[in-house]
């Protein structure tokens, strides 16, 4: 397991010059930052731990509610302590999840194996996954329901896998009374599993509240969209989404918006549309006849580029049969953009197959 502290947090040149006069100081003092390595010890333990709260020493009790800087090498050598603890705690809930070619993270947040992740990573309900956990061991799970609307999406992993042991879990928090430059962790597997390097650990601090979505300057890259972020208490408050306008412009679903729709995830419900995550085919039909008849493919579409053409009737879009222009409508809407889906259609007669990489609109 790697982790990264930022020392650059944007909220004024007096803190940012604080951070980095303790961090140096520090450095001398200790011999630099700690990396701490990831190895099998760290899951056990992990495992029979109730979740991953972890006190808050007396000493940060102000950094933490407050998001206040250290102002002594005492608090600032407390605040790396605790980032450790939370960061090893946080190890063996932090997943890798595979569905189909795609890859993402999540995070285990029952001992029953109940994962949060993030809608685009899941894609739609009722699809095989493979969850893959911190010591390299591979799961079969489910994916269960999405709210496309903030990106939140959940999977199970499959029962029986775990000698009736619960599963290393994350302590859900509450993103209800987060403040800018509150202190957080963020873990995940950027650009995939990789069991020698481990899972990656990044520290920084909130930079905008919504309810919606949460800002962080928590560097995220390809591969952990859908891992977990803590607060400073071990606490479970958002899900990584997606890297917005800048580098330190991290997007993140806040913990409520999963608690607020909860029966709905774990019924397995599709609903609502990501801003800018529209998918899109680009053909356009007549939902009255009674075959999903390709009448028009627009120029620069994923169909295009696929190899549709006009008078094509798609019969197969995915794992659905399609009978018509609108149930050929509906499996589009509920995939994602980016996915490769594999369509049959009829052309001249003949059956034909395509591959297509759904399109993204507004």
């Amino acid at each position: 397991m790697q982790i990264y502290l930022r020392t650059t947090y944007h909220v004024g040149k007096h803190h940012c010059l604080v951070i980095t006069v303790l961090c140096i100081l520090l450095s001398l003092l200790s011999g630099g930052l700690s990396a701490w390595a990831q190895d099998d010890s760290v899951f056990e333990s992990a495992k029979s731990d109730s979740g991953t709260e972890t006190a808050v020493p007396s000493e940060l009790q102000g950094i933490f509610t407050s998001g206040k800087v250290p102002k002594s090498i005492v608090q600032l050598q407390s605040l790396e302590g605790q980032f450790a603890r939370v960061s090893e705690a946080a190890v063996a809930c932090t997943v890798s999840i595979r569905i189909g070619q795609s890859q993402g993270c999540g995070v285990i947040i029952d001992g029953d194996g109940t994962v949060l992740t993030a809608a685009h990573v899941v894609m739609r309900p009722g699809r095989k996954a493979t969850v893959i956990l911190s010591n390299g061991r591979k799961l079969e799970a489910k994916t269960l329901g999405l709210n496309r609307n903030v990106d939140a999406g959940m999977l199970k992993i499959d029962p029986g896998q775990n000698d009736g042991k619960e599963w290393p879990h994350a302590t859900m928090g509450t993103s209800g009374k987060l403040a800018t430059g509150m202190w957080c962790i963020a873990t995940g597997h950027p650009s995939g599993f990789d069991q020698e390097r481990g899972a990656v650990t990044r520290v920084g601090r909130i930079a905008r509240v919504d309810r919606w979505v949460l800002t962080t300057d928590c560097a995220l890259i390809g591969g952990d969209s859908g891992g977990p972020l803590f607060d400073l208490s071990g606490r479970l408050i958002a899900i990584h989404s997606r890297i917005g306008n800048d580098v330190e412009e991290n997007l993140h679903i806040p913990i409520d918006n999963y608690t607020l729709s909860w029966k709905r995830l774990e019924a397995g419900e599709l609903w609502g549309t990501l801003p800018g995550f529209r998918p899109v085919l680009g053909v356009q039909g007549n939902s009255q006849k009674p075959d999903a008849v390709i009448e028009e493919v627009r120029p620069d579409s994923a169909a295009m580029q696929a190899g549709f053409k006009a008078g094509d009737t798609v019969k197969v879009f995915g794992e659905r049969t399609i009978t018509d222009f609108q149930s050929l409508k509906k499996a589009v809407s509920e995939t994602m953009p980016g996915e490769n889906v594999r369509v049959r259609v009829d052309r001249e007669g003949k059956p034909l197959f395509l591959r297509v990489v759904i399109g993204r609109g507004d």
